[in-house]
């Protein structure tokens, strides 16, 4: 994934483990997303955008938790968002998913 913020790159399929620095609010105009913070052990930070209309909500997500993720990544100058980490409903599109403390959420 860092490599992808290097690139710039948009519209691609990452994998990755980092920690939740910061939870936000979530975004509920049009679907609804879960939205938190994450950094990766090279120290690039991430906004990780969980659908929540099509998945369910990462339960107990605390600020230092781990997670395991797969998704989409778009590239911005703040680091980037991951989206699509849930089940396409009308399977075009790679399922993306969340994994925390052993739970998966997709």
């Amino acid at each position: 994934t860092p490599d992808a913020f290097d690139r710039r790159a948009d519209n691609t399929q990452v994998e990755g483990r980092a920690s939740v620095v910061k939870l936000l609010p979530d975004d509920n105009e049009g679907s609804r997303h879960q939205r938190f913070i994450i950094r990766l052990a090279s120290g690039q930070t991430i906004l990780i955008s969980h659908n929540t209309d099509l998945a369910p909500r990462v339960a107990a997500l605390r600020p230092g938790d781990e997670i395991t993720f797969s998704g989409v990544y778009e590239w911005n100058d703040k680091g980037g968002v991951v989206h699509w980490t849930h089940r396409d409903p009308d399977n075009r599109h790679q399922a993306g998913w969340i994994r925390h403390n052993g739970q998966l959420f997709h």
